[in-house]
């Protein structure tokens, strides 16, 4: 019931305005008329006005805003159109639903037989009656059928069910005899590797997070192998938690499963994300981070959710700017493996980056990094000058500014001089290059305009090193190492596939891509012609393999089965040399054929 009143009296039409809103004034109906707000009606109001109202045709042109020539062609084709339509009458849609129409009485008789929407759905489909679950449950409800309360697993039909698979937990490994099967066979010629970077110390380093189920180092060791076996998403493990090889490789009596490893990663920190890479050059040396000369480069990781802390940076491979996470990472030139990743930035923060990596490799190995080649965005200029100051060798490309432009336009030809690079496979081998001083704050390098180096304009590179300009180029052109990484690591190892929203988490699996890769160039460099090779390459001709596993009394022995780059693999030396695996109780392992 309504009931308030004015000046005494309760007011029914006021109730009546009050539930479906204040009626519009005069001048709001009559300016619906005047000022049309939709194209039909204004087309419709405006020749209203020149045929019906005899107004002169300029002054409806001025009010209903047409140009005088372009009302008078609107005015022209509606003479000509036979039946002008400015209303459209809307078309009555379906009144009856003939698949729902033809299974309704066979999907009410299996309702009162208790079958759940999804046993209705299948039945339907093998009589030629299609309807998903959601169509059975729409039509149920119309025919006030509730719910089916949820049933125990006994009280479903007998049909193929998912495993039940154990809890991961470290105390539950079993190294008694058995032999079994694993697909992830060639994982095992990474476990000497892995004892040589003593995970256990790096975890330790780190602090990271662990449990009594599962401790710190088995959970790193868990997500690290995952990455060797080039998993995309955390959520894809689900399908290799049975394979007991994959579990042995981790020292658990069973993978963790996904929602293990998305909680874990989101609990390292971005200090712990860096320990861990400053543990993992202490114990690995300069066998493989030589540490003469570095590329860097940024990446944007593509993010296709909502999150307000993530930002919008140009992604290359889109050419186009959207929200991503911004990833600066440093491959060491020698060992051709990435050396540090950080992918905890902000806008603004990027120039300084590269500092931070100096100050990292300078922590960690008590020296400056010699060389350092990188690209024109990735620090701004005046920071070349500090670069200069600390005495580190550089070089960089600068962005062809309508300055520079015009400069190297008004260069005659003979201030050009031809340069021999000495890559013979390289198909522009002979640049011609121009070679000035430039001061930038106050401090003098060398800037080379370089043309006929296989781009429409000419190559502007600047650099503090006193080499030959041949000898520069060079150096510049391995660059595309680092490009080339990044191609592999985002095929390979899934570098773009974004698991959650949180930057934190983007870090730490990029930690874990640092350490991958280094495992990746080790393994490469003792098997014969694949020095050079990408991750990829190696996974599919020597690591993509299955192997028969046999647990003894006194070893773990590992079958490989024949392929067709066995022989690389008998060649390496690997084979029939036994290492000591801590996590097995410091049981060895013997890689045989």
């Amino acid at each position: 019931m309504c009931s308030f009143s004015i000046d005494g009296e309760t007011t029914l039409e006021h109730c009546f305005d009050m539930a479906i809103g204040a009626p519009n004034t005069i001048s709001e109906c009559k300016r619906f008329f005047l000022e049309p707000s939709t194209p039909k009606q204004r087309q419709y109001e405006a020749l209203r006005a020149y045929f019906a109202e005899e107004r002169p045709s300029a002054e409806v042109a001025r009010a209903f805003g047409y140009t005088p020539g372009t009302f008078q062609v609107m005015c022209h084709h509606f003479r000509r159109e036979p039946t002008p339509c400015f209303f459209v009458s809307p078309r009555p849609g379906p009144r009856s639903q003939p698949k729902k129409s033809a299974a309704r009485d066979l999907i009410v008789q299996m309702r009162k037989r208790n079958h759940s929407v999804y046993e209705i759905s299948e039945t339907l489909k093998s009589r030629k009656l299609a309807l998903s679950p959601t169509a059975v449950r729409e039509v149920l409800k119309a025919e006030g059928f509730a719910p089916l309360p949820r049933r125990l697993d006994d009280e479903r039909p007998d049909r193929p069910r998912p495993t039940l698979e154990p809890v991961a937990d470290v105390r539950q490994l079993s190294l008694a005899s058995r032999t079994f099967q694993t697909a992830c066979g060639g994982l095992f010629l990474f476990v000497p590797g892995l004892v040589a970077l003593s995970l256990d110390k790096l975890a330790r380093a780190a602090d990271l997070p662990g449990s009594a189920m599962i401790p710190a180092s088995h959970a790193l060791r868990s997500m690290l192998a995952l990455k060797l076996w080039s998993i995309e998403h955390r959520s894809h493990v689900m399908p290799h938690v049975a394979d007991e090889g994959l579990s042995l490789l981790a020292g658990l009596n069973v993978i963790p499963k996904r929602s293990f490893l998305s909680e874990y990663s989101c609990g390292v920190g971005h200090r712990q994300v860096v320990d861990l890479q400053a543990a993992y050059h202490k114990q690995i040396g300069v066998e493989l981070f030589p540490g003469e000369s570095f590329n860097l480069d940024f990446h944007s990781i593509p993010y296709y959710g909502e999150h307000p802390i993530v930002q919008c940076h140009f992604v290359a491979m889109r050419s186009r700017r959207q929200k991503s996470v911004l990833a600066f990472l440093a491959q060491d030139l020698d060992g051709r493996a990435f050396c540090y990743s950080n992918a905890d930035l902000r806008k603004g923060e990027e120039s300084e980056e590269i500092f931070n990596f100096i100050a990292f490799w300078k922590r960690v190995h008590q020296a400056l990094p010699r060389q350092l080649v990188f690209d024109s965005k990735l620090t701004k200029l005046a920071n070349l000058a500090r670069l200069d100051k600390m005495g580190i060798t550089f070089m960089t490309l600068r962005a062809r500014s309508p300055t520079l432009k015009k400069e190297v336009a008004l260069l005659p030809a003979s201030a050009f001089r031809k340069v021999e690079l000495d890559v013979p496979t390289r198909e522009y081998r002979f640049p011609k290059v121009f070679e000035q001083a430039v001061q930038i704050e106050k401090r003098t390098f060398r800037q080379f305009f370089i043309k006929d180096l296989g781009h429409a304009e000419a190559t502007i590179l600047l650099t503090n090193d006193r080499k030959s300009a041949k000898n520069i180029i060079t150096r510049y052109a391995k660059r595309m190492l680092i490009e080339n990484g990044l191609s592999d690591a985002v095929r390979f190892f899934h570098m773009n596939a974004l698991s959650s929203a949180v930057g934190i988490k983007v870090d730490f699996d990029l930690a874990l891509l640092v350490i991958a890769s280094g495992l990746y160039r080790q393994l490469a460099k003792k098997m014969r012609g694949y020095a050079d090779a990408q991750a990829g390459r190696i996974f599919r001709d020597l690591i993509n393999m299955p192997a028969t596993v046999s647990l003894g009394e006194s070893e773990v022995t590992v079958r490989f089965h024949r392929r067709a780059h066995l022989p690389i693999i008998i060649d390496s030396g690997l084979l029939d040399a036994p290492v000591k695996v801590p996590w097995w109780n410091g049981m060895p392992l013997r890689l045989t054929t």
